[in-house]
């Protein structure tokens, strides 16, 4: 099996900003991405899934490094001294390299 390497960059925030999110992925220049609706506690205090406003999303993507490091930049400079948010990125292998 051939397999190559990727970088899997998952987003955790609140759900209002989904949507811009999803546009800061395609300025990135990622190709698509995952999202559903998540809960939990933090620093933050408890979030809940049952009210969009004031829930929490999960966004992830598989993407080239380059990619992952521009989008997690990105989301840095863009949200993080703002809006309550954790991204990281991990290490991953995909069979189908040209989907990414």
């Amino acid at each position: 099996m051939n397999l190559h390497p990727m970088k899997l960059v998952t987003i955790i925030c609140e759900a209002v900003l989904e949507e811009r999110i999803v546009e800061v992925l395609r300025e990135c220049g990622a190709h698509g991405h995952t999202a559903f609706d998540v809960r939990g506690s933090g620093c933050q205090g408890r979030r809940s899934a049952d009210l969009v406003e004031s829930g929490n999303v999960q966004i992830e993507v598989i993407a080239k490094p380059a990619v992952a490091e521009a989008l997690l930049a990105r989301l840095y400079s863009g949200f993080f001294h703002d809006y309550a948010m954790v991204a990281y990125a991990s290490e991953v292998s995909v069979m189908r390299p040209e989907k990414f």
